[in-house]
């Protein structure tokens, strides 16, 4: 997989993009499937997605695969959804390191099962070389609970000692992230017509640009995904400033 830009105006292509990929479930009863058929199809806009971004020169690319929420869904769809993230972790390695993507998991790991975890620690270890484009997967993953988390560790330095109350800033925090080596996203994009950012990256989407579409997330082709970038590299990104 070889990076290449798609725009001219490389200064502007975004270095992290994160999605929430929406619209699995709605796409499959649109056409009287079963809602795993949905997360099948979806899974496959995911490879689409990856490759796009990494010839748009993108660095780091991240999807909401699995929210905490989403455990509170029927057993069985749970189960499904368990039962292709085992498969795509055993079968898509191949892929990852053909082609250069390093892959990341955040998110509460003990909520998964054993076996789950294993998996993801090798597909981590095998790609951690790669250099390409990091692809970060959030799975069992919620903004809440991550903040949570890194205040929480953040306390317990304090308590023991390491750590003064006055030199907790919001570096500190930021590095008891899950987040913590990676780059915040220039822009988000949701797909399936939702306009919200449900729970993810809380802390990290600060002043992210959004780019919400109305198209599902199995029909999320390169070309919606060039759009959202290309909406992405018309704004003007101030950060609290007046701008030009």
């Amino acid at each position: 997989m070889k990076a290449v830009s798609l725009n001219n105006d490389s200064q502007t292509t975004p270095i992290h993009v994160a999605i929430i990929m929406d619209g699995n479930g709605r796409w499959a009863k649109a056409r009287n499937l079963p809602r795993t058929a949905g997360h099948k199809r979806g899974a496959e806009s995911v490879k689409t997605v990856v490759r796009s971004a990494a010839e748009m020169g993108i660095s780091y690319l991240t999807l909401y695969g699995f929210s905490s929420e989403n455990w509170n869904r029927p057993l069985s769809e749970v189960n499904d959804l368990m039962g292709l993230l085992r498969f795509y972790l055993s079968s898509e390695i191949a892929y990852l390191q053909k082609n250069g993507v390093r892959l990341r998991v955040i998110g509460e790991r003990e909520r998964l099962d054993p076996d789950i975890t294993s998996l993801i620690e090798e597909a981590e270890k095998k790609t951690a070389g790669n250099s390409v484009i990091t692809l970060v997967i959030a799975l069992s993953y919620g903004g809440r609970a991550e903040i949570v988390c890194a205040a929480r560790s953040l306390a317990e330095k304090v308590a023991s000692g390491f750590l003064r109350p006055e030199d907790i800033d919001e570096n500190s925090l930021e590095h008891h992230l899950f987040t913590a080596d990676i780059p915040d996203p220039d822009l988000l994009i949701r797909t399936s017509g939702e306009k919200r950012i449900s729970n993810f990256l809380l802390w990290q989407l600060a002043y992210a640009e959004f780019v919400f579409t109305d198209t599902l997330w199995p029909d999320f082709s390169r070309e919606d995904f060039a759009k959202a970038i290309d909406e992405f590299q018309g704004r003007e990104r101030r950060y609290g400033s007046t701008g030009a």
